[in-house]
């Protein structure tokens, strides 16, 4: 899968507003080249924390993926405590095998946010390509319900 592949795919789905920042949108240069996907049908920015994210770079503190390779990219999948535990075979807070958190075409713990449940997939490729389509629709209806209820 490719980043463009992935937006394409999230951003069909009924709601999703896309951000990819860029230079002079007033973004923080850090995340130019990102994509971060919000359930937001109304086209504003909800507060909280995007669904999902495609990042290009390592970030301080995030430097574990090592996406400063060239070509590597990681997709982020707020998926939910159920799809976490099945990923990974532990809960999202409790201690669970070290995996490298570079490795591609893996579904893995986020290396800083899972302990919030998120999972992460660097270079989804032919292993994880359907599984990362179906996460970030878990991912999606989860931001949806969550919208729904407020």
């Amino acid at each position: 899968m490719t980043t463009e592949e992935i937006i394409r795919f999230v951003g069909a789905l009924d709601g999703v507003l896309a951000l990819s920042p860029v230079p002079g949108d007033g973004s923080p240069e850090i995340s130019w080249g990102d994509t971060f996907f919000y359930y937001a049908p109304d086209g504003v920015v909800p507060k909280g924390q995007p669904f999902a994210t495609i990042v290009t770079k390592d970030y301080p503190g995030d430097e574990r993926s090592r996406l400063d390779r060239p070509g590597v990219f990681r997709v982020n999948i707020a998926a939910g405590k159920d799809a976490f535990r099945a990923w990974t075979g532990h809960a999202p807070r409790d201690p669970g095998a070290e995996a490298d958190p570079g490795a591609a075409d893996t579904v893995l713990a986020h290396p800083v946010y899972g302990t919030a449940g998120w999972l992460a997939v660097v270079n989804p490729g032919p292993r994880t390509g359907e599984a990362v389509r179906d996460l970030l629709r878990t991912a999606y209806d989860l931001a949806r319900s969550r919208a729904e209820r407020r």
